[in-house]
């Protein structure tokens, strides 16, 4: 579910956007990942399509969005998501990485996201969030963790979409 406005940008708004994720860090089978605020899927869906062997919990409180979800999963027959309507606070479980697509104020979702975050560590980063945003988050980033990196999204990318687009990732454990 994308803005009518912006259907003519898809592909690099929202699904390049999204993929960055994967560029960033290769996940092994077995992972598991939180996409909180899913929306129409996003980042969940293409990465689910791009690591088949990672299960992928897609979550958003709002129930049209989690049946669209649901729908496009039936259709592209991935069996590595599992659509949610729940809010972040209130999900239970772990998970080795929490995803985000500017979803609310970067410290409001860290301090919701932490306590999804699984002890055991299964890929060669430490498990922690995985946060896609836009202008400046480096304030915010001091008060969460100083083991915290920002990847710019130009350093994948030329499309100038991406001049201002980071991938945040921050270690939890």
């Amino acid at each position: 579910m994308v803005s009518r406005k912006d259907i003519e940008n898809i592909y690099t708004h929202h699904i390049l956007h999204s993929l960055s994720i994967g560029l960033a860090l290769r996940m092994k089978p077995a992972t598991r990942i939180l996409d909180a605020g899913t929306g129409g899927g996003l980042p969940g869906i293409p990465l689910a399509i791009l690591f088949p062997d990672v299960s992928f919990t897609l979550i958003d409180s709002v129930g049209k969005k989690i049946r669209v979800v649901t729908e496009i999963g039936k259709e592209l027959n991935l069996s590595n998501i599992q659509p949610r309507q729940i809010r972040l606070e209130s999900m239970t479980g772990n998970y080795h990485f929490v995803t985000g697509r500017a979803v609310t104020d970067l410290l409001r979702f860290y301090q919701m996201a932490r306590k999804k975050i699984a002890p055991e560590h299964l890929n060669d980063r430490k498990n922690g969030i995985l946060y896609l945003s836009g202008g400046d988050i480096e304030n915010q980033l001091n008060k969460i963790n100083p083991e915290a990196s920002v990847t710019p999204l130009s350093d994948f990318f030329t499309e100038p979409y991406f001049s201002s687009k980071k991938l945040i990732y921050i270690p939890v454990c």
